[in-house]
């Protein structure tokens, strides 16, 4: 194996979603043990799709089931890790809206629907707090 093909072990690679609710609002999860909320989804397996792990993880987490092609890329984001210090998350972020309640389920001690206008009174990853929310928040005054 040539040193190209190896990924940093310092770097967490992941698939993650912006969940919206009927009303705005958006659902975001603690993992047990955790006191950060952050976006649902999880780690992407060697050789799996972005897509492919984020539909993987919140049929998992949450018994959500998700049609692929529903969700949207937002992009690449990367952030401090919440909950392994010293490492980076690589998320590939997709939004999806749904309309069906879900269940905390595997790791998931805990979910929350928050206004992503606010931060909603919850301790937050730092992707989530400094990435994923203020680039939806700019996305909807783009649209204003």
């Amino acid at each position: 194996m040539t040193s190209a093909s190896v990924v940093s072990p310092r770097i967490i690679r992941i698939a993650a979603a912006l969940l919206l609710g009927a009303d705005g609002r958006t659902l975001l999860v603690r993992k047990r043990g955790t006191t950060a909320f952050m976006q649902p989804g999880g780690k992407i397996e060697p050789h799996e799709r972005p897509l492919h792990a984020l539909a993987r993880e919140l049929e998992e987490e949450l018994g959500l089931r998700i049609d692929p092609a529903q969700a949207t890329f937002l992009g690449q984001f990367c952030a401090p890790a919440a909950n392994e210090p010293g490492f980076v998350v690589q998320a590939e972020i997709f939004q999806l809206t749904i309309d069906t309640e879900v269940t905390p389920a595997a790791e998931i001690e805990e979910v929350v629907w928050i206004d992503p206008a606010t931060d909603g009174d919850a301790e937050l990853a730092p992707l989530t707090r400094d990435l994923i929310l203020p680039f939806y928040r700019a996305s909807l005054t783009a649209i204003a």
